[in-house]
């Protein structure tokens, strides 16, 4: 953890040491089995299409397996490989109907006026707690027909779960080590689940819960455990990407001004390349794990069965052999093959196009009503490995 509490200036440069280091540096750990850093681009490109020997099983999203009680209840489709994920992604799939889509998409607008409508009435602020929080956690919220009440219940188990993944040694503040907090906070999230698709089945409504819950794909349907899962899955990874995104846009849009005044001077053509170098440049999510299934070579090196390697995404975005410049934020970036949604495969995030319209919409608004509006303190970061988050970052205009 101390590592990843440096200023991202000094892991850029520890990354790109690793990268020019050619294979895959072994990363011994004193409290647990180490693992192979796969920082090159290609490495993590080419583990991620392949996933018959880079496994997601047991788990994708820890440098530990989780306790056997919390690994039943966090194996969604992040963590499983076909033809389980495969089945478990093809029904999921039909309840993102076109309809449901437009829905959101007119949900992101919405909801995107009346958060800016309250910023402009309430004047500086946490940018995390008044915009880029309220935004896709909400969302999500209404696409499963969430109850308002127990919103901020859901933000506080997503911040807890992200923060014992990023960190083995993580014990929360009321003394629950990381095994407890991972039991305890899936549980909360599987009950809940477990609750609203009762009331669907009762009572269907137009809501991705119904959808989910009368889903069936040639004979297949989930049960109470896949919906469970696949709701965790969600709202985490729905939650987390997206909010870390915008608030890393306000902070890097505030210390680029030049790249935000080139933004704002055409917003309309400027923003999908700047949604996508902001993606980039941010990288949310830091890295995934894959576990090695049988010997192999890849790019040169020789892999065991039984090995675990580590993908990071924060270095493949930053790889010299693919990004020019890659330590410039730069809005015009063409082509932009980034890593930041996941590399090309069976694992690409699946709410990648839900994320990029969030924030799209979101920037736009902000900016064209309050132009004005930057960070007015540096970003606290999120305690954790696995994504790169941000707590708080004041904002003023």
């Amino acid at each position: 953890m101390d590592f990843w509490a440096r200023p991202h200036t000094e892991r850029d440069k520890a990354f790109a040491a690793l990268r020019a280091a050619g294979e895959p540096v072994f990363c011994p750990r004193p409290d647990g089995p180490g693992f192979y850093a796969l920082t090159r681009y290609d490495q993590v490109v080419e583990a991620s299409r392949n996933p018959q020997v880079f496994s997601s099983e047991p788990t994708s999203v820890g440098l530990d397996d989780p306790p056997p009680a919390a690994g039943e209840l966090m194996g969604s489709m992040i963590s499983l490989d076909d033809p389980r994920h495969a089945r478990l992604r093809r029904i999921v799939s039909r309840a993102f109907t076109r309809r449901m889509i437009q829905k959101a998409e007119d949900d992101v607008a919405r909801l995107a006026t009346a958060l800016v409508d309250s910023l402009a009435e309430r004047g500086p602020c946490d940018f995390v707690a008044e915009v880029a929080r309220p935004l896709p956690l909400k969302i999500i919220c209404m696409m499963m027909g969430i109850p308002e009440p127990v919103h901020a219940d859901v933000v506080a188990a997503t911040d807890l779960l992200i923060q014992a993944v990023g960190d083995p040694e993580f014990v929360s503040p009321d003394g629950k080590d990381r095994g407890a907090v991972l039991i305890e906070q899936f549980t909360y999230l599987h009950a809940l689940m477990a609750d609203l698709a009762r009331h669907r089945r009762e009572r269907p409504a137009d809501d991705m819960v119904t959808a989910l819950v009368t889903a069936n794909v040639d004979g297949e349907a989930l049960d109470d455990r896949d919906l469970g899962r696949f709701f965790a899955l969600l709202v985490i990874a729905g939650n987390e990407t997206t909010r870390n995104a915008l608030s890393h846009s306000l902070a890097l849009f505030t210390s680029h001004p030049r790249q935000r005044d080139l933004l704002v001077s055409d917003l309309d053509e400027r923003l999908p390349a700047a949604v996508e170098e902001v993606v980039r440049y941010a990288t949310p999510v830091n890295w995934m794990r894959r576990n090695v299934t049988r010997d192999v070579d890849l790019l040169g090196h020789t892999y065991r069965a039984g090995d675990r390697v580590v993908m990071y995404y924060v270095s493949a975005n930053r790889d010299e052999s693919v990004f020019a410049d890659p330590f410039s934020f730069d809005i015009t970036r063409s082509p932009n093959p980034h890593v930041g949604f996941g590399a090309p495969g069976p694992h690409f995030c699946l709410g990648a196009h839900l994320a990029r319209r969030e924030i799209t919409v979101m920037l736009r608004e902000l900016f064209t009503r309050l132009p004005g509006i930057h960070a007015a303190s540096d970003p606290v970061p999120q305690g954790t490995s696995f994504v790169n988050g941000i707590t708080s970052l004041r904002c003023a205009f």
